[in-house]
């Protein structure tokens, strides 16, 4: 679903903001400490800031709210103090998530932004603002607009609150495209809404489907699939801005439901395995942005979509699939299906489209989010270089990796009697979250490499700045910030 909540810049004083716009709220920051700002509606109390934030105890931390009634022109609104702690970028993040949730029911909401990073500001209070439900709206509705006043003036705001826009309507539409149901969510339905994206952002498109698959040596993609009567389709997307100097080509999972196939998983490991494809849904909506944000490098996004389902036609454990480009793999679990459709993708992409840097992302093992929990995703990469430039766009982006090894001694531990390698380690070595990184190795020749394993941080149980329960729409944010920096 679309984010409803609207933020605009304004300049003036935030009496006089709340004012002309009818706002029913206004907020006012307070840094770490805390110490009182020096706001000009505080005249309108009849106490000061200091007494108000000593009598809650408050300390300016991101996150933090404090509230009292204020009388402004004649009406009663809602003052809200906002910790923001020392205004770092993730500071302003958390606090613009908390005042958007705070403001939820409630039609304009004026607020005041110390200096530094509006843009997070902006995508914290919008991604806040998302709600995901069909057939009825959500149980309060979104804050409906957010006037946002700095010292630097409107104008000047106006670029970041643009960006800021920009990227949390990404985040959204990645964590919209993995909270469809599967019922509704098919390869083909996600090939179709992703033609409907790349005709709106100006993409070239194209989507293989079955036959065209079959014919030109997808193995995975097909043994995946064939279990279901919704057949695998391989998207295609592709940006090309005049004066491109490199070619970089983003992969992503698209299992639009998981249930392990023949490996079958037990219930409640498949109640949310419709976001199984977030990886391919985060690929779509970063896709869909690069023309707005001015990102000057050639994408081709490549998502390998499939469903994995039990039925006589299933992959079956012990059968040896051949890749795209002719490398075999051994199937030993079904349920270890995300990196055989990757597999054909990362091949495809070596060999047919030469690219400089290629980069996947999925949610590929639990051994991941056992690993780094909730929060951080997994980094794997074949370039220092890349890894770093990696690290430091998800950490720029309230997106946070850590860089795991891919040790070379484990590689015999997905060694095959029968073929080229094995889906799965069969040796007890454990580390799955690396074996399944060094299995994807394989099929991406020489190219500079990075795999993103978001199995933790895809999917939330619940509210958390700027997070909401549900498929979160991890990697979009940081794969923007990354593919935005100069090269």
């Amino acid at each position: 679903m679309p984010i409803e909540t609207k933020v605009s810049s304004v300049g003036g004083r935030l009496s006089e903001a709340a004012e002309s716009l009818g706002a029913e709220v206004v907020a006012v920051p307070v840094r770490s400490g805390p110490a009182a700002p020096d706001a000009e509606i505080a005249s309108l109390l009849p106490f000061t800031l200091d007494e108000l934030l000593t009598l809650h105890g408050a300390k300016g931390e991101p996150g933090e709210v404090v509230s009292t009634p204020v009388r402004v022109g004649g009406r009663v609104l809602e003052l809200l103090l906002y910790g923001v702690g020392e205004a770092a970028p993730g500071d302003l993040r958390k606090a613009g998530a908390a005042l958007a949730r705070r403001g939820r029911g409630r039609t304009t909401m004026a607020a005041g932004v110390p200096s530094g990073d509006l843009a997070a500001f902006v995508e914290g209070a919008l991604l806040a603002s998302y709600t995901f439900t069909i057939g009825q709206p959500p149980k309060k509705a979104p804050l409906g607009a957010l006037a946002v006043l700095t010292e630097a003036g409107p104008e000047a705001d106006a670029a970041a609150v643009g960006r800021g826009t920009a990227v949390a309507r990404t985040a959204a539409l990645a964590r919209d495209l993995a909270n469809t149901p599967a019922s509704e969510k098919g390869p083909s339905w996600l090939a179709e809404r992703a033609a409907e994206i790349a005709a709106e952002a100006g993409l070239a498109v194209r989507v293989r489907g079955e036959k065209e698959l079959a014919e030109g040596g997808f193995g995975g993609l097909i043994a995946v699939g064939a279990g279901s009567p919704r057949p695998p389709r391989l998207i295609e997307l592709s940006y090309r801005p005049e004066g491109a100097e490199r070619h970089i080509v983003l992969v992503g999972k698209g299992i639009t439901f998981d249930s392990g196939g023949l490996s079958l998983k037990p219930n409640d490991n498949m109640k949310t395995m419709k976001t199984d494809m977030a990886g391919g849904g985060v690929v779509i909506a970063v896709m869909g942005a690069l023309r707005a944000l001015g990102v000057r490098a050639r994408v081709t996004g490549l998502i390998a979509a499939a469903e994995n389902m039990p039925s006589g036609s299933s992959m079956r454990p012990g059968d040896v699939i051949t890749h795209f480009g002719g490398t075999t793999s051994e199937v030993l679990n079904t349920d270890a299906e995300g990196r055989l459709v990757l597999a054909d993708a990362l091949a495809y992409a070596d060999a047919e489209l030469d690219p400089d840097v290629v980069v996947d992302v999925a949610t590929l093992t639990g051994a991941a989010k056992v690993a780094l929990g909730l929060r951080t995703g997994a980094l794997f990469a074949n370039d220092d270089a890349l890894a770093t430039a990696l690290e430091a766009a998800g950490a720029a982006a309230g997106e946070p990796l850590w860089r795991l090894p891919m040790v070379e001694d484990y590689r015999q531990a997905i060694e095959s009697d029968v073929a080229d390698v094995a889906n799965i380690e069969r040796r007890g070595f454990g580390g799955g979250s690396i074996m399944a990184a060094l299995f994807l190795r394989e099929f991406v020749g020489d190219r500079t490499w990075a795999h993103l394993d978001v199995a933790g941080p895809g999917r939330a149980t619940a509210d958390d700045a700027e997070i909401t329960k549900g498929a979160t729409g991890f990697g979009a944010r940081l794969l923007l910030n990354w593919l935005a920096a100069p090269a």
